[in-house]
């Protein structure tokens, strides 16, 4: 693919609403379908780590489209020399910013030494940060927890911020809930911890010269509108994955612009070249549908829509008739 240009350090991110890294789902289709949506959301990668693109194939865990931008890289690790060159291949491979993961609580991530285990060493966090500041001229941003195990929520995040702040770091995305690196699965860790938003919005308070990017529970544009007086920023994952036409107000609630598109068949319609494109590469209609599955979600059809890609778009041949076929059923059912 032809690389976008990397976007210069000088310019400003504007973060009031990103889509959230996630493991197996945010990969470039998915991206490229919620750019449909939103015009402005600042996108993320699944987590790649450090090691895989020093030593891995790099085309297949970095390459995107341009229409993706704005896009952020997440790097997944813990040797900052490391972090730095997979940061600077990052940066030329144009995307416009560099986020190190200190929030994943897996036991895959722990045994790495990378994730949220690391809010353990923060001057290791720093290292990190400091190295791959030096290696790049776009932004590195942290995205942690407000703690883990049986830390406290006050001085230990204190610590933390102003460690890796001391470093160069000045936009944090905190996910609201401690992480529990033992005893609780990944799925649990994302529910069971309770939320915390009011020590969120105390350390925006206190350090007003941060940026800070509020994450964790929130499922309607509604709830995450209600933080924006208190932080920076508001960052959603599974809600924005699962009922992905939420996004379609995005532009208008969180940057004042018009929405790109105003009912699911325009998103739908608007996402057909990029599917056209895959598909004459060779992709398999499944792996972009799959993404899409939620589009109707909550709406009559919706299941019609969802079952017609299910069964269908894993089959060897399956083109472009058949997520047609499947929003033209959706569109008929929701009509009778």
């Amino acid at each position: 693919m032809t690389k976008p240009q990397a976007c210069p350090k000088s310019r400003t991110m504007n973060r009031a609403f990103s889509i959230a890294p996630m493991m197996d789902w945010t990969d470039r289709h998915c991206r490229a379908f919620h750019r449909t949506l939103s015009r402005e959301a600042l996108l993320y990668t699944e987590m790649v780590t450090s090691a895989a693109i020093k030593h891995g194939r790099r085309a297949e865990l970095l390459d995107f489209s341009a229409c993706e931008q704005p896009v952020a890289l997440q790097l997944g690790g813990s040797d900052p020399a490391e972090l730095a060159l997979a940061a600077k291949i990052g940066e030329e491979w144009g995307y416009r910013e560099i986020n190190l993961n200190v929030g994943c609580p897996s036991d895959r991530v722990q045994s790495g030494q990378f994730g949220a285990c690391l809010m353990a060493t923060p001057q290791l966090v720093a290292d990190c940060v400091n190295a791959m500041g030096a290696a790049v001229n776009i932004p590195v941003t942290v995205k942690c927890r407000i703690g883990i195990d049986a830390q406290s929520e006050d001085e230990p995040l204190d610590h933390f911020i102003q460690t890796v702040k001391r470093a160069g770091c000045t936009t944090f995305i905190i996910h609201a809930r401690k992480a529990w690196l033992s005893g609780l699965s990944p799925k649990e860790n994302r529910e069971i911890p309770p939320l915390n938003y009011p020590r969120v919005h105390r350390l925006k308070r206190e350090n007003p010269e941060l940026e800070i990017i509020l994450n964790g529970g929130l499922e309607t544009l509604q709830q995450a509108e209600l933080h924006m007086p208190h932080v920076d920023g508001v960052m959603l994952g599974r809600a924005a994955y699962h009922t992905p036409f939420l996004l379609a107000e995005v532009d208008a609630k969180f940057y004042g612009k018009p929405q790109s598109v105003t009912t699911r068949m325009q998103a739908l319609e608007a996402f057909i070249p990029y599917v056209e494109t895959e598909l004459a590469r060779g992709t398999q209609l499944a792996r972009i549908t799959r993404h899409m599955l939620g589009l109707w979600h909550g709406e009559y059809g919706g299941r019609t829509f969802r079952r017609i890609l299910s069964e269908e778009a894993h089959k060897p041949g399956a083109g472009l008739d058949v997520l047609l076929r499947a929003a033209q059923a959706t569109l008929r059912q929701a009509a009778a």
